[in-house]
Formats: structure tokens, sequence, C-alpha cells
């Protein structure tokens, strides 16, 4: 089976990349390089994964495709209020191309989505049928995209899969654009303060990205093509508080110094996932945060 993966070389795509490559698919990654890590082009180097280098506004290349796993988007919240039509720009628009070019060509299509679109939630866990609320333009820039696959996908025919992923984590990430947990992990390897915003009492639902990359497996291995929307998060609740003494711990620097500033624009005060309907499609046993916190300090130390 040929598996192509928009944005490639971003942290889940060539994560996923070298998964699928491992478990014998024929994978190529599409991507602009544009925020691309040096790990992750030297890993899928290493991998020999064929790289085609691209603007995914302007993708023209699905044909011979099986499936088509679209991680292509620009991913930061609060760069999302300085440059909001560029976010609609890359996020909106690469998903019509895609959907458009790659829907045409008989192409299956995985949208990598993300829990963003729910906003502050009016119940937790967060249920796929959750009022939609975006904070910030990535949120909305996600949803849009979720809607154009959505019509899409009755004007030419195809069948796809939208995974609205929670708080993705895992070695790897450009540190430009880098979560929470590799900015704790590197700040706190160094010694110097973990910065909170808030009270450090909001949670968020952390999953492995090599849990992330078993799920797609999952999706592709049963077909569950069904046109619908699914959360992919652990349904486990973890506090930043708790996020960042485990790191520090982990690290060995318990001393280390954690610093509150305030909330920043976008940002949601509880979110975890009810992964229900995940779980009746996919049997998955995810990484225990501890032991996925270790590895993401241990890429960082080598």
């Amino acid at each position: 089976m040929r598996i192509l993966i928009t944005g490639g070389a971003g942290f889940i795509g060539h994560n996923l990349a070298l998964f699928l490559g491992e478990k014998g698919f024929d994978v190529v990654v599409f991507d602009s390089f544009e925020r691309a890590s040096r790990i992750a082009v030297g890993r899928l180097e290493a991998a020999r994964i064929p790289v085609v280098r691209g603007d995914v506004r302007s993708f023209n290349g699905c044909q011979g495709f099986d499936v088509v796993v679209h991680a292509a988007a620009y991913v930061s919240v609060p760069e999302s209020f300085e440059k909001p039509a560029e976010y609609i720009d890359n996020n909106v628009t690469g998903t019509a191309r895609v959907a458009y070019v790659c829907g045409r060509a008989g192409a299956r299509i995985i949208y990598l989505g993300s829990a963003a679109v729910y906003g502050e939630p009016v119940r937790l866990p967060i249920p796929e049928e959750h009022p939609v609320n975006p904070l910030s333009p990535y949120g909305l820039s996600k949803y849009l995209g979720e809607l154009v696959l959505q019509r899409f996908s009755r004007f030419y025919g195809f069948k796809y899969v939208a995974l609205r992923l929670f708080n993705v984590y895992g070695p790897g990430q450009n540190p430009s654009y880098a979560g929470v947990v590799t900015v704790f992990a590197e700040r706190a390897l160094r010694g110097e303060p973990l910065v909170v915003y808030g009270d450090g009492s909001q949670t968020r639902d952390f999953i492995y990205v090599g849990d992330v990359a078993r799920i797609i497996l999952g999706f592709i291995e049963r077909d569950l093509f069904d046109n619908t929307v699914y959360n992919i998060g652990t349904g486990k609740p973890t506090t930043i508080n708790q996020l960042a003494r485990g790191i520090a711990r982990l690290a060995g620097r318990d001393g280390v110094e954690i610093v509150y500033e305030k909330e920043r624009p976008g940002d949601i005060r509880h979110s975890y996932a009810d992964i229900r309907k995940l779980l009746s499609r996919i049997n998955i046993e995810f990484t225990p945060l501890e032991e996925g916190l270790r590895h993401v300090l241990n890429s960082i130390r080598q």
C-alpha cells in the first residue's frame, strides 16, 4: 500500500512516516520544509524515505497513492493571533487543495485535526458531538479544514476520517514550535525555570506521538474511512503543575523553579477527551505519561 504524508517532515508527520515505513508500507513525504526540524529531516534521510519538496497549497501529486495523511499545517496558537490570514490560507486552502486533488484521484484521506476546535468545554470529558467554539485563528482554521473535507467528500465522492488530536508530545519537535512537554524538558535539563501560563491547575490530555501513529495504522488496516470525526487522546487529564513537577523530577532537577505568568489568549482552562468512540473501533494500550516523558528527555540528551 502506498501512503503519502503531507507535512511529513514535521513533528507528527515524520514520526508517522518512520513508523509506517518500518511496518512495510511504501511511504512518501511531501513537505515545504518551511518548519521542518533538522532532527526530522535527518531521521527521514536515515530511513531512506522519499521526500518531495513543495507547498501544500499548490499540491498536485496524488496519483498512485491509496491513502493520504494530511498533516501539513501551521500549529502555533499564539502565532495564529499575529498571522490569522496566513493560518487560514495555509491550513484551509491547503486542505482544500489536498481534498480536491487526492479525492478526485480516488485516495482515502486521514485529516489530522485538533481539539482546539472545541474551545472552552461545556462538559468533560469532551465527546465528538461537543459544540464547536474555537478560541483562536488556529482552532478556527482546523475546523474549517474539517468542513472542507465534509463538503468536498460529497462533491467528489471520496472517503476520509478526521482525527481531532489532543496534546501530542514526543521526540523530534521543532524547538521553535514545540509543545509544552518539549519546552519544559529542554529547560529542565538546562536547569532553567519552567514557565507556566496561568496558575498551572489547567488540565490537558497528553498522548504520545507513537500512540498516535499506531492509532492511524489501525484506521488504515481496518479501512475506517467513515467520513466522521474521532477524538485522539488518552482520556486522562494532567495538570500543567503535575507535568512540570514530573519533568523536573525525571530530569533530575527537582529544585528547578516554576515561574507563573499571565494566561495567553486562546488558552483554555480544561481539556481531556472522551475516547469511547475511538476505543469502540481501535484497540490501543497507551504509553504511560512517565514513560513517554523519559523518551523525550532521552532524545534531547542525545
